[in-house]
């Protein structure tokens, strides 16, 4: 019998693609997760004329801003007793559920321009860059949890691969990988799935599903199908 394995990078995924679909709807077009994607969207509404300009030229820097601290800050938690990886899911937990408590008080949101509107968006946002910061930095050789095009890109090399003839060694390694990415793109379009449909029928309840999914990574079985490591150093990170 076959035993399925869920691991913190797939949770993850099902939480990023949960939170971009239920963003996105709630908040106008805004990207929570694929931040850069706001770039297209932004263009659109300016074109269009539609609201959530703002939010979408804010994304961006908000995540790297949220990144550059959090990268700072994970080297103070040893000093005070607490693990880095679980400290930084807790925090990405707490400003879910902040998201989550903004959404349901505050919500719906016809103009993505208010300042309730904005402070529930940036909140999602500053939650996703912990996230991938956290995978960044503690198991970066894990799939990516919030941009798919890479790895779908790299599924259908694979499967382009295995449909023609090449060698025993790239059939394998074609195998390990598509073993690998696939569970994260599905992962990734289950979440996408579950918020529009929760969105669909529970409108800004549904955003109570993201911090739950949180709380589960940080379980110990599931922290434990990743080995974190000390944050590597400035170096590692570049060479990577």
């Amino acid at each position: 019998m076959v035993q399925l394995k869920i691991t913190l990078p797939q949770i993850q995924s099902v939480l990023a693609g949960f939170v971009d679909t239920a963003g996105f709807l709630a908040l106008q077009g805004l990207f929570t997760a694929h931040v850069t994607g706001n770039f297209v969207t932004l263009g659109a509404s300016l074109v269009l004329g539609t609201s959530g300009a703002v939010a979408k030229l804010l994304a961006l820097p908000v995540f790297c801003l949220v990144i550059v601290v959090t990268r700072i800050v994970s080297f103070q938690l040893p000093r005070i007793g607490l693990s880095i990886l679980p400290t930084m899911l807790a925090v990405k937990a707490l400003l879910l559920a902040a998201g989550a408590v903004l959404a349901i008080t505050l919500g719906p949101f016809p103009d993505g321009g208010t300042p309730e509107a904005l402070v529930t968006g940036m909140v999602l946002v500053a939650a996703m860059a912990i996230q991938n910061a956290a995978h960044r930095i503690h198991y970066a050789t894990a799939p990516p949890t919030t941009l798919m095009t890479g790895s779908t890109t790299q599924i259908m090399i694979d499967v382009a691969d295995l449909l023609r003839r090449v060698p025993a060694e790239d059939r394998a390694a074609a195998r390990a990988r598509l073993a690998r990415l696939a569970p994260s793109v599905a992962a990734f379009a289950i979440g996408c799935a579950a918020g529009a449909s929760l969105f669909a029928t529970l409108g800004m309840w549904c955003f109570v599903v993201p911090p739950l999914l949180a709380l589960v990574s940080l379980t110990p079985p599931i922290l434990r199908t990743v080995a974190p490591g000390p944050p590597p150093s400035p170096t590692q990170t570049r060479s990577r």
